[in-house]
């Protein structure tokens, strides 16, 4: 286990509170920086890094790309506590780490989102990344296991960065990315087709019946697939199940999600927040949802540390019916409320760098 204190030296005279935010990714990184010179706070998390995880896809078809993508958390979390660990437990005046160690809380914040074993270390991050890279690049046909939008996207980067490479995208649902409008889906598949990738819906492919020296496949369907290699873009589960059997096992739905009020703090319990996927707002799981989650929860912990009523804490509106796929480098589908437009203009958006820049300069690096 590492720990990191950067408070040496910091009058707190006992006057600041001490919030623990439970989970590195999009809303925990987020809500860590905002929150730093206002509370004595720690942030637990795995890994020694931040990562932009909208833009892991084009980090497979462009290692380099991860350089700006896969961030330290001591590069924009520069006064407070890293404890590189999972926790394990929760009790009303304390997280327990996976490590044994016991990390008293005034406020608590749960961020842990989806789980996703990746690596501890930046170096190791970036590696994998190499890896994978290699592996696209030494087949000559990849299969793709599942059709959301990781699927998509994935698909997307290497039928424009290697066109030369047979891609199949197999999906179990009856179209692709089941989350957004059929008009939407409808646009992906032309655009997928047009490069060349076969896509087989409503069928699933059994990775374990592998014959040919593991080059073929077979589906639901008795379909064979060819394939060098493939990669599984189906969904994660959530990061909740460490939380089933602590002080909040009744506060989790049947999905196993959080259930919070409008000031996204957990049903029940006055100090202790959740922001991100792991909560049960009726909305798309987006990462820009998820830091608008950080934003306003950061404004209720500084309302209330400061002592403000909790009539005044701000309140969340799940978001809109948005969504926007990157289809390579300069194309995309996007879905607004009212219209849904595909190509160049919405890849200008989204595609060119996938927020990178923007999401830096929010973080502060």
């Amino acid at each position: 286990m590492s720990t990191c204190n950067c408070f040496e030296g910091m009058e707190f005279g006992g006057e600041k509170k001490k919030v623990v935010v439970v989970g590195g990714g999009v809303a925990g990184s987020l809500l860590a920086k905002s929150l730093q010179f206002d509370a004595n706070v720690t942030l637990i998390d795995p890994k020694e890094y931040f990562e932009i995880t909208w833009a892991s896809l084009r980090s497979m078809v462009e290692p380099s790309f991860a350089e700006r993508s896969v961030i330290y958390h001591r590069d924009y979390f520069i006064n407070g506590r890293i404890v590189t660990s999972t926790a394990a437990n929760i009790t009303d005046a304390e997280v327990l780490t996976a490590d044994g160690e016991s990390i008293a809380y005034d406020y608590l914040v749960i961020a842990t989102g989806h789980k996703d074993p990746v690596p501890k270390t930046r170096a190791e991050r970036l590696e994998l990344y190499k890896a994978e890279n290699e592996k696209i690049k030494a087949a000559r046909s990849i299969l793709i296991v599942g059709g959301g939008p990781t699927g998509v996207e994935l698909a997307g980067e290497i039928a424009v960065d290697f066109p030369d490479k047979k891609v199949t995208i197999v999906h179990k649902g009856p179209r692709l990315l089941e989350f957004i409008g059929f008009k939407a889906a409808k646009k992906t598949l032309d655009w997928l087709k047009s490069k060349n990738v076969e896509v087989k819906l409503e069928q699933s492919v059994n990775l374990n019946s592998v014959s040919d020296g593991g080059k073929v496949y077979q589906t639901s369907v008795g379909e064979t697939i060819e394939a060098d290699c493939y990669f599984l873009c189906t969904g994660k589960p959530l990061g909740s199940a460490w939380l089933r059997e602590s002080l909040l096992k009744t506060n989790l739905d049947k999905g196993g999600r959080l259930m919070v009020d409008e000031h996204l703090r957990v049903k029940g319990h006055k100090n202790i927040f959740a922001i991100g996927d792991i909560t049960d707002i009726p909305e798309l799981k987006q990462g820009y949802l998820a830091q608008n989650h950080a934003s306003v929860v950061a404004k209720n912990l500084k309302l209330l540390m400061a002592g403000g009523k909790e009539s005044k804490m701000a309140s969340y509106k799940p978001g809109s019916a948005m969504a926007m796929v990157s289809l390579g480098r300069k194309e995309a589908v996007a879905q607004f409320p009212f219209m849904t437009v595909s190509g160049c203009i919405p890849g200008m958006v989204k595609s060119k760098d996938l927020f990178v820049g923007k999401t830096r300069k929010v973080m502060g690096v």
